[in-house]
């Protein structure tokens, strides 16, 4: 049995903890909301966040964040993107021994560009933490909290701390593999989110199977094209946390990125759209961070920057879909074909 402490009591951090504790860790959840922390302990439910799914006795809430870091093995950050900074620098002083930190959240961060464990190196002093592991992969919580077969993937610089979290989380309903392209995984399971954004667009648009195809097709050539020129392992997005994650995001209702992109495609305003959610939708912030590094790294991302335009520049979801069916006529493996050629001459 470890002791592990879940930052964040959101409807990730709520599946993830019931996996924990089906596999007989302590598991001691971590939230701000005294309301919310209370149903945890008391009905032994999260209903704002994962209803009709009765959570194990194994799990504990408190909204005291030194109580919930004494002494424990696995740390798991499980806040939005957004909020990672405030939350681990104010847990850095409750830290009492060195811990395996484990990050869920999916995002990158506007402006600096940093990848969630390129946050937490920042904020986390080499004293009290191990290595930093990411949990990545098609998982919706909805699904995971009724125990439904999921598979995911574990990534570190270490082999070692991937390993210990695959064996952490692996049960007969949660399945775990290893990868060690650290940067692809987080990558593939950010710019995902721009994806299912125009997914749900087209989706909302009313314009059918073959553009959903389309655009799920040359949207993960997009999430090649960054991840790679990042230091990325080309074959990771074709695995779980790049083509599996990419397409149940874009095809599930369960997902948030892809209701937000359907509501903007059936007319609404972002404000409005964000107001109605309730919850963050990462795609958003991420898309920023992903047209950012398009321009850092010179990379062609069609799709990314027609949503920026919509999301951040006022233009309308069916001028954006126009402008990406009138631009110039190009190879499908453009890469591959520019490689060739370069190698010809």
């Amino acid at each position: 049995m470890k002791k592990v402490t879940m930052l964040g009591a959101g409807s990730w951090g709520t599946a993830l903890a019931l996996v924990l504790a089906d596999n007989g860790h302590q598991v001691c959840m971590w939230g701000h909301r005294p309301e919310l922390i209370s149903q945890i302990n008391e009905r032994h439910e999260n209903k704002d966040y994962l209803p009709d799914v009765k959570l194990p006795e194994g799990i504990t809430g408190t909204t005291d964040l030194q109580e919930s870091l004494k002494d424990v093995d696995f740390i798991i950050v499980a806040v939005p993107t957004k909020a990672i900074r405030e939350v681990l620098s104010q847990a850095v002083p409750y830290i009492t021994k060195k811990a395996v930190f484990v990050h869920v959240s999916k995002g990158i961060e506007p402006d600096t560009l940093l990848r969630i464990s390129e946050i937490m190196e920042e904020e986390l002093p080499a004293d009290i933490r191990k290595d930093i592991v990411v949990l990545s992969g098609p998982s919706h919580a909805e699904e995971v909290g009724l125990r439904h077969p999921t598979t995911v993937t574990s990534s570190s610089k270490s082999i070692q701390s991937a390993e210990e979290v695959q064996d952490l989380f692996m049960n007969h309903n949660f399945r775990v593999y290893t990868n060690p392209d650290i940067i692809g995984v987080e990558i593939g399971g950010a710019l995902k989110n721009i994806i299912a954004l125009a997914a749900g667009i087209t989706d909302g648009l009313g314009y059918g199977d073959n553009a959903k195809a389309a655009l799920i097709t040359r949207g993960l050539a997009e999430i090649a094209r960054l991840g790679t020129k990042m230091g990325g392992n080309p074959l990771t997005f074709s695995g779980l946390a790049g083509v599996g994650d990419l397409i149940v995001t874009c095809t599930s209702v369960h997902s948030r990125n892809w209701r937000a992109g359907n509501m903007l495609g059936k007319g609404y305003k972002l404000e409005a759209v964000l107001e109605e959610m309730g919850m963050v939708v990462e795609g958003v912030r991420t898309t920023k961070a992903a047209y950012q590094l398009s321009e850092k790294y010179q990379v062609k991302m069609p799709i990314t920057e027609a949503l920026h335009q919509v999301l951040f520049n006022g233009q309308t979801v069916e001028t954006a879909v126009e402008s990406l069916m009138a631009r110039v006529k190009t190879h499908e493996m453009e890469d591959l074909v520019n490689t060739f050629e370069n190698q010809v001459k």
